[in-house]
């Protein structure tokens, strides 16, 4: 009898044991998911918002080339604008494109030159009239697009600091976004604009170009595309133009 009240009692605390072990265990939590402190995001949440952020980073080196057709049809509508036009148009969809899905796109120029009503006296400037070097100032010297200063500001993101990333900003603050499309006003001759619209088409170019280390296969893809688009535009822009 004594003996069978002991099995049974061993059994009894055996069975509270392993009922208790799931409790325990549920307890015992990993570094960064319990004790109140912020969850750390998983592997693919990183890539995730990484992939987002050079999106945003490549949306605004291209705002600025597309900023840059804008000033460039304000200051000069008549001499420009047939060849300005097709090329501003498909700047504008490689920003859309470049942009997250379910975001805005960065802002380009003034709203006069985005809706077609450039300043009346633009075109009819004498060389010498918008500054001491015979530029024009933009439609609105003031308005660059997010990341002009800084790339790297644009729309930054937790896991941002990827190479593709640091090469995109690289390339654009060397030249592609730093100061805007036009940072001395946008030249007063034609020809002259279309020179520095070029230099501006082939810089961001290579920013993109510069973006596809590390760049997810689906945005790497995107930003060749871009790239490549980029490249035929300051073609165009240049000798490719002049025939």
């Amino acid at each position: 009898m004594g003996r069978s009240g002991l099995t049974r009692r061993r059994a009894l605390v055996t069975a509270a044991t392993a009922a208790g072990v799931p409790g325990v265990l549920a307890g015992c939590t990993g570094p960064g998911t319990g004790g109140g402190g912020a969850a750390r995001p998983s592997a693919a949440e990183a890539a995730r918002r990484a992939e987002l952020a050079l999106l945003r980073r490549s949306a605004a080196v291209s705002g600025v080339l597309l900023a840059g057709y804008d000033e460039a049809l304000a200051a000069h509508p008549a001499a420009l604008g047939t060849r300005l036009a097709p090329l501003r148009e498909a700047a504008a969809r490689h920003v859309a494109a470049l942009t997250p899905p379910g975001e805005r796109a960065p802002a380009t120029a003034s709203t006069g030159a985005r809706t077609g009503s450039p300043d009346p006296g633009a075109g009819s400037r004498a060389p010498g009239t918008g500054s001491p070097d015979g530029r024009t100032a933009g439609p609105d010297a003031g308005a660059r697009p997010p990341g002009a200063g800084t790339a790297s500001g644009a729309g930054t993101a937790s896991g941002a600091g990827t190479a593709s990333g640091a090469g995109a900003a690289g390339v654009a603050a060397s030249g592609a976004s730093a100061g805007g499309a036009f940072p001395r006003g946008v030249p007063a001759e034609p020809g002259a604009a279309l020179a520095e619209l070029a230099a501006l088409a082939s810089r961001t170019a290579a920013a993109h170009t510069a973006a596809l280390v590390g760049a997810p296969p689906e945005s790497a893809r995107l930003l060749a595309s871009v790239a490549a688009a980029g490249a035929a535009q300051a073609y165009l822009l240049g000798e490719g133009g002049r025939g």
